[in-house]
């Protein structure tokens, strides 16, 4: 079959070509003749896969969510074996993208959040499953590294995650600003070294 006679082959175009764009410049400034262009397919099939793009661009977080779980899986295929030791597996390797990438874009969720997330419904709606999911993730081995004492277990380890979520995207949009993954080691550091570690007496007022 020739790639012009798979009906996937347009749409999947123009989602990798969005994805790209999107990233690079953010949802505001990119038009859809740009993503049409990037996609090197004609403008007009742009409508007829897509309502419009706003649907797109929902299209576009959900395929940007599902390849992070792909990435989480690989960088657990290659994490060390204890439960502490993968959660600093996974930010070197994420700061290591940054640091080697050719542009400090930061996160799509991140970026997205900003600019349509009060606008968009559908968008939103995909952001918050994006963001569940990394929060999932990363809360999983979080229980893990709380059983095996060595995180503190006085905090639940979904809103664990979550600060850790919320540090981690604040540091992106410093990294954005003064164009330095600075603020990613030194943020990441802190909450490992500092706020990770168990304690011996609990803060009752995080888990509420």
């Amino acid at each position: 079959m020739s790639r012009t006679a798979d009906p996937t082959y347009i749409p999947e175009c123009l989602i990798s070509a969005g994805l790209d764009l999107f990233i690079g410049q953010g949802y505001n400034a990119t038009g859809i003749q740009q993503i049409t262009d990037h996609a090197g397919v004609p403008k007009g099939s742009f409508y007829n896969h897509f309502a419009g793009k706003e649907a797109f661009a929902a299209l576009v977080v959900a395929r940007y969510a599902d390849n992070n779980e792909k990435s989480w899986a690989l960088m657990m295929s290659t994490a060390p074996s204890g439960p502490m030791d993968k959660i600093r597996h996974v930010f070197e390797q994420m700061i290591a993208y940054h640091e080697h990438g050719e542009r400090l874009c930061g996160c799509l969720i991140g970026n997205f959040a900003g600019e349509i997330a009060l606008s968009s419904p559908a968008c939103r709606a995909e952001l918050l499953k994006a963001q569940a999911a990394w929060r999932d993730r990363l809360a999983e081995l979080i229980v893990q590294a709380q059983a095996a004492h060595a995180v503190r277990a006085d905090i639940d380890a979904t809103l664990l995650s979550e600060l850790t979520w919320n540090l981690w995207e604040g540091a992106l949009l410093r990294m954005k600003i003064e164009g330095s993954i600075r603020s990613l080691k030194q943020s990441i550091s802190l909450i490992l070294d500092l706020f990770y570690p168990p304690v011996s007496e609990p803060v009752a007022a995080l888990n509420k």
